[in-house]
């Protein structure tokens, strides 16, 4: 959703899939924090739960960002209830008999924020600007089956080589290396948006750091972001092609870290809706408005296996794993948490009538995601002494939301009591900070959240590739790397799903990461509140249709 990374009740990283569809539904939720009161029908106020981080198409990766630039851009698609994708700015779509060739006729009445007309060049140089290494996308690996993306993204070829190009001002030719099942679900996803040159050189270094700093040809323009403040709102874009269908007249957002603060002001009339904690969902689950959300989410530890050479060791890695009580974490942080014993959440995709994760799990898999402290003391001690340490310290960087704070306390109790010598350090910090922190390798264990950006496992599983930008503790496993290669090189949707669960299974045994929960969400939601399109996988909210009755 986008790297999401969402430190409370939903996160993208953003650090979005294919297969069977996540529970998608046109529901109403809200956020909070503006003068206008719930019953403005004209006003929605809604909640989110981490900062933006950017409005560049190009270098957004974390939940916030994505779902706004989900509402302020428009690409060749968009995605509808069931995560089912439409035609938006794409009029026409058509397909090679190979799969390699796709070609789009552009609707001629689209236009950007400040009144020029959006064409396939605007496409042309968005792609290329995403996977240009200079840019710093972490989202250029998305790209990947496009033609060159990946010898572009590793700086053997220049972005002009990259399969895309204009025919004309109103047709665009894609040129894919191989078939992508799920291009479609990509194509919706905001990073394959177009962008507006004259907007890109004109604001240059500033260019999506703040509101004003950004054009836009989505439905609605983004104001009041300055860049660090944690309060904005959407208008409607007078531009839009589509501005009939846009009913609302402001949207406000503020960020809610806290979950008793945002039911307060539900209560108090000043949110439409409210993310629950443990607490309220006990006291409130059945009532009218309550909603429980699904979530394609998973809550995991990276472990920085390049700068600290006692997490490159497996005894300690599997040790750590064992001693997290995740049945314990999970009703310590409440709602609709599930432990998590696969990377990969359940209910995102389904194979032959399966869960993909049904693929994943056998009695390796249980084992290392199990709470074992006896098992975990002993590795722990095998570990050390190879390591000849008597002693090991940790820090444990978390973002600074309810949910995510609350893990990492419950992290640090249980290693430091199951783990004798063990010294665990907690750092929560806002996820701007902690992203940076991620990006940069500073940090030891470091609380992470994804949200699938389409719906299939290549969005969770391709964050551990070697080359993966996500991968901050640069995990590294060859057979892990080849098993998600041949998965994208094989027309047999059978095999490719069995090399998925293959790699996902080396990931887990092997403790390249560590699963904590896969978070859900339950909300209390106005019931005059319609029209929200919300999917599970990708941008999650679209208020395009949005009304209040």
């Amino acid at each position: 959703m986008i790297e999401i990374k969402i430190g409370d009740c939903m996160k993208m990283h953003k650090k979005m899939l294919l297969g069977s569809l996540l529970a998608v539904t046109a529901l109403s939720l809200t956020a909070c924090g503006s003068n206008s009161s719930s019953s403005d029908k004209s006003t929605l106020n809604w909640m989110e739960s981490a900062e933006i981080t950017s409005l560049d198409p190009s270098k957004a990766s974390d939940y916030t960002s994505i779902d706004q630039l989900n509402n302020t851009y428009t690409g060749l698609y968009r995605l509808g209830n069931h995560a089912k994708p439409y035609k938006a700015i794409a009029t026409k779509a058509k397909q090679s008999a190979d799969g390699k060739t796709w070609t789009f006729d552009l609707r001629h009445n689209a236009k950007w924020s400040n009144g020029q007309t959006v064409t396939a060049k605007d496409f042309v140089y968005s792609w290329r600007r995403t996977v240009k290494p200079s840019t710093g996308a972490q989202y250029s690996y998305l790209f990947s089956g496009i033609k060159n993306a990946d010898a572009i993204t590793s700086g053997k070829q220049p972005a002009s080589s990259l399969g895309i190009k204009a025919i004309g001002k109103y047709k665009l030719q894609v040129q894919l290396d191989k078939r992508i099942p799920y291009f479609k679900l990509l194509l919706a996803f905001p990073v394959f948006a177009p962008q507006n040159q004259q907007a890109v050189k004109k604001y240059g270094s500033r260019y999506g750091t703040a509101s004003k700093y950004q054009v836009y040809n989505g439905p609605f323009i983004h104001k009041g972001w300055t860049g660090a403040n944690l309060s904005w709102h959407l208008s409607p874009n007078k531009y839009y092609w589509n501005k009939k269908k846009v009913h609302l007249k402001t949207i406000n957002f503020s960020v809610q870290k806290t979950a008793s603060t945002a039911y307060n002001l539900y209560q108090s009339g000043k949110l439409d809706g409210t993310v629950l904690n443990k607490q309220s969902v006990q006291d409130l689950k059945g009532k009218s408005g309550y909603t429980d959300r699904p979530m394609a989410d998973t809550q995991f530890i990276e472990l920085n296996t390049k700068n600290n050479p006692a997490l490159r060791n497996l005894k300690i890695r599997q040790a750590l794993s064992m001693a997290i009580n995740r049945q314990a974490i999970t009703k310590t942080v409440g709602a609709a948490n599930e432990p998590a014993t696969t990377f990969t959440p359940t209910g995102l995709t389904e194979v032959k009538g399966k869960d993909y994760t049904d693929l994943v799990t056998d009695k390796q898999t249980k084992d290392v995601t199990s709470y074992q402290p006896k098992k975990a003391k002993k590795l722990f001690k095998e570990g050390q002494s190879e390591l000849g340490k008597s002693k090991l310290s940790l820090n444990l960087v978390s973002f600074d939301g309810d949910d995510a704070k609350h893990t990492a306390e419950a992290i640090q109790s249980q290693l430091e009591e199951n783990l004798p010598g063990l010294s665990v350090r907690v750092q929560s910090i806002p996820i701007k900070s902690a992203l940076s922190r991620g990006e940069n390798g500073n940090f030891d264990l470091l609380i992470d959240d994804w949200i699938a950006d389409f719906a299939d496992p290549i969005s969770f599983l391709d964050l551990y590739t070697t080359s993966n930008s996500n991968n901050y503790g640069k995990w590294d496993n060859a057979q892990y790397n080849q098993l998600i290669s041949d998965s994208r090189n094989t027309a047999s949707d059978s095999k490719r799903f069995n090399d998925l669960a293959q790699a996902e299974k080396i990931l887990l045994d092997n403790v390249g990461t560590i699963p904590i929960y896969h978070a859900n969400n339950a909300w209390m939601v106005r019931t005059n509140v319609k029209g929200v399109v919300y999917n599970s996988a990708g941008a999650a909210h679209d208020f395009q249709f949005a009304y209040k009755k």
